[in-house]
């Protein structure tokens, strides 16, 4: 089983190319096949596949299969976990940054006092 941090690495990994961004971005619209997901690029099939592969490995998106129709679906649940780390980070450094703020008026309101 995939530790969080490996789950983000890999998320994050995932995210990192255009290509894979775009077909999430696709997908969040609804599922859809293979063909539909590389039709707006200039790349092979087995390309496309390939980004797909690191999408599912990454847990982003997953494929079920329908008889001969094999779609593909955004997992909402990983990219909630994203927003989830990137919030957490967010308002960590949020409030450092204003300790730092208020240190740095603090620092600035003393060297007044003292001219």
């Amino acid at each position: 089983m995939t530790t969080t941090v490996e789950h983000l690495d890999a998320a994050f990994a995932a995210l990192a190319d255009p290509t894979r961004r775009a077909i999430l971005t696709t997908l969040a619209r609804g599922d859809a096949t293979v063909s539909e997901l590389a039709a707006p690029f200039s790349m092979s099939l087995p390309a496309v596949s390939k980004h797909l592969k690191v999408l599912e490995t990454s847990g982003l998106i997953s494929r079920s299969r329908s008889a001969q129709y094999r779609p593909c679906h955004l997992e909402r649940v990983v990219l909630d976990d994203i927003g989830e780390w990137i919030e957490q980070h967010r308002r960590l450094w949020n409030e450092r940054f204003d300790k730092l703020d208020e240190h740095l008026q603090a620092i600035q309101g003393s060297e007044d006092v003292t001219e």
